[in-house]
C-alpha cells in the first residue's frame, strides 16, 4: 500500500501531520506501507505502481483534493481511498459545489463569484448591493479556512479580497449567516453511513473555526454528538448524505453546515478530511463506535470495493 502525504498546497503541514498519524495507526500486520510525497516522489510512485494494491492519499488542497492526484492514480490503474477526479474537483471549487447543492435543492447562502478581472471598486459595489455586511470572503479553491475572512466593512472587504487573491485567481463572497457551526461525515460507496454530527464552538475571541482553531488544541470546543434533537440529527444527516450522493463522492466526505434561523445551510464538502489527532472525522467515527484503526481499515476496504 502507498501512503501519500505532503504535497504542494498551503495545507502541506496538515497533510504531513495527518499522514504521520495514519502511518502510526495502520495495522502493521495487515499492511505493508510505503510513503510517498507527491511533491518529490511521483517518479518513484510510477515505478512502484505495479506492486501496489491500493493508495491512501492523505492530501489536502490543490494537487491533493482537486482531482489532480486522483487523475494521476487512475492513469496508473491504481485503486485509491476517496473520491474520483470529478467529485474531487467539484468539491474543492466552492462555487461548483454550491451549484450542485442548488441543483439538488440543498440550502446554501447567497453568494457572488468574483475575479481579478473586475476592479476592486466594482467588486466592493457588487458586495454591498447583493450581499451587504458582514460578508464572508474566501479563495475559491482552498481548504481548512485558509484565506477566509469575515469582513464587516468595505475597508475590511478590500483587505480580505487582496488576501484571498494571493491564494486564488477567483474569490467567493457569501452572505454572512449567524448560527451554529456543525459538520457531518459520511462513509461508504453504495451503502452510505452518516456519522454523528459535531458542533464546533470556537474559543472566545475567535469569530469562526479558522485554520488555527482547526489544528490547535484548546482553540475550539467540539461537541460530538452535537446537542440536537433526534429529528434535527436525522435532518442534518440526510442533508450530508444527499450532498455526498449529489457530488458523486466515494468512500468518505465531510460536509460543513451553519444552522441559522431553523435552516441547515451547506457550506462546503470535503473529500479528504483531516486525519490528525485533533481532526473531526476520527472523533465522529469514534462516537459511532469505530476506532481510528478500524476507520482506516474501513476506508481502505471501500477503496478496494469491499463495501
Amino acid at each position: 500500500m502507498a501512503l501519500l502525504m505532503g504535497g504542494h498546497s498551503s495545507e502541506r503541514e496538515v497533510s504531513l501531520a495527518s499522514g504521520q498519524n495514519v502511518l502510526e495507526r495502520l495495522d502493521k500486520e495487515r499492511y505493508q506501507v510505503e510513503v510517498f510525497d507527491p511533491a518529490i516522489d511521483l517518479a518513484r510512485l510510477v515505478e512502484a505502481a505495479p506492486n501496489l494494491d491500493v493508495v491512501f492519499p492523505v492530501l489536502h488542497g490543490a494537487m491533493g483534493e482537486d482531482g489532480s492526484i486522483q487523475g494521476f492514480l487512475s492513469l496508473l490503474g491504481l485503486r485509491f481511498v476517496g473520491s474520483g477526479v470529478l467529485a474531487s474537483a467539484t468539491c474543492l471549487d466552492k462555487k461548483a459545489a454550491k451549484d450542485v447543492y442548488r441543483q439538488n435543492e440543498l440550502p446554501v447562502a447567497q453568494d457572488l463569484l468574483l475575479s481579478r478581472r473586475l476592479s476592486l471598486v466594482a467588486q466592493l459595489t457588487a458586495i454591498k448591493k447583493d450581499l451587504g455586511y458582514p460578508v464572508v470572503i474566501k479563495p475559491l479553491d482552498q481548504g481548512s479556512s485558509v484565506g477566509l475572512t469575515i469582513a464587516k466593512s468595505p475597508q475590511e472587504a478590500k483587505e480580505a479580497l487582496q488576501k484571498a487573491y494571493k491564494l486564488s485567481s477567483q474569490v467567493l463572497a457569501e452572505k454572512f449567516l449567524s448560527g451554529r457551526e456543525l459538520t457531518v461525515a459520511v462513509i461508504g460507496n453504495d451503502r452510505l453511513r452518516a456519522l454523528p454530527p459535531i458542533e464546533i464552538i470556537p474559543a472566545q475571541g475567535r469569530e469562526f473555526f479558522d485554520y488555527v482553531a482547526k489544528y490547535t488544541p484548546g482553540q475550539a470546543q467540539e461537541i460530538c454528538p452535537a446537542h440536537l434533537s433526534e429529528s434535527l440529527t436525522e435532518e442534518i444527516g440526510n442533508l450530508a448524505l444527499r450532498a455526498h450522493r449529489a457530488l458523486g463522492c466515494r468512500g468518505l466526505s465531510r460536509t460543513d453546515f451553519i444552522y441559522s434561523e431553523g435552516v441547515f445551510y451547506l457550506l462546503e464538502t470535503n473529500t479528504l478530511p483531516g486525519l490528525t489527532e485533533n481532526s473531526l472525522l476520527p472523533k465522529a467515527a469514534l462516537a459511532d463506535g469505530l476506532s481510528f484503526p478500524a476507520l482506516l481499515d474501513t476506508l481502505i476496504d471501500l477503496a478496494l470495493d469491499l463495501d
